[in-house]
């Protein structure tokens, strides 16, 4: 498997091919010309196609920072999560998540790599981070999966998920080096926000996009205290309680270690519960045990 980092201010672009049709070949990629893409045929007519944009999004939260529900004042210089073999569809009937994580797809393009973005990236008005673009038939594409895992290599080498940042409350402050290790899967139905993403019009650009919700670990100050967003969540002060002089470097085992049964069990739910497509929902498989 081939492996690539991937910054919202240093974009590698990749090109995708229709998995159902695809034969996988080397070549050079960026300055270092290490990594490599799929190349494809695609059954439609070229005069059918357009290009679609695989993108991943940490939203606001990420970029510029936010306060957890129990008044710490979050900063994310790095938040690296490893993604594989993203994939978009167009399936009919419509994937329903709630109700299955398995469908029934007319059409495929996918990534078959390991990627490591950086979702702090970019700043308050980036656009969600490019993965990668291809030429692909025109249609709804209304269904996205992607499996998290650790990286083989790069800046989130051994982990699925790493948390670098500061969090402050009052004169307290506390730098943090989180790295997590678990592994999951999520097969998610259509965008959901403001405008509909995924449907391609021949000749055309559209994008999907893989959205990451952080505010479900930590909480949102802004909401209010009885808000689904902070009842389910942990919060930053079982974790600012295993710092030592103002520094919290951990990893899964030593979370799983120190922090309670409880907080450690709410810790698993949420960061499982990381996956969206916009407020669109996901079907999760995961492996809860640190690898």
């Amino acid at each position: 498997m081939k492996h690539t980092y991937l910054a919202a201010g240093s974009l590698t672009f990749i090109a995708f091919g229709l998995m159902s049709a695809c034969a996988m070949s080397d070549t050079p990629q960026g300055e270092d010309s290490a990594n490599s893409s799929a190349s494809s045929t695609i059954s439609a007519d070229s005069n059918e196609a357009g290009t679609l944009e695989l993108r991943a999004n940490g939203e606001d939260f990420v970029r510029q920072g936010f306060v957890s529900k129990d008044g710490w004042a979050i900063e994310f210089e790095h938040l690296y999560v490893n993604l594989v073999d993203v994939t978009a569809y167009q399936t009919d009937p419509p994937f329903d998540p709630d109700a299955s994580n398995e469908l029934d797809a007319e059409v495929n393009v996918g990534l078959n790599q390991s990627l490591t973005v950086d979702l702090a990236e970019g700043g308050e008005d980036a656009m969600p981070i490019l993965i990668g673009t291809t030429s692909a038939p025109a249609g709804q594409y209304n269904a996205l999966s992607w499996k998290m895992a650790p990286a083989d290599e790069g800046p989130a080498q051994g982990s699925t998920i790493v948390l670098i940042g500061s969090a402050q409350q009052g004169s307290e402050v506390v730098n943090f080096n989180i790295q997590l290790d678990p592994v999951y899967t999520y097969t998610c139905g259509e965008f959901v926000g403001d405008a509909r993403k995924g449907i391609l019009t021949a000749g055309e650009t559209t994008d999907v996009e893989a959205t990451f919700h952080f505010d479900h670990i930590f909480g949102d100050g802004d909401a209010p205290a009885e808000d689904p967003i902070n009842t389910g969540a942990l919060g930053f002060e079982p974790l600012a309680a295993l710092a030592s002089d103002g520094q919290l470097d951990v990893n899964t085992a030593m979370l799983e270690q120190q922090l309670s049964a409880e907080a450690y069990s709410v810790l698993e739910e949420t960061v499982a519960g990381l996956g969206h497509v916009g407020e669109g929902h996901c079907a999760e498989i995961g492996d809860h045990a640190h690898q």
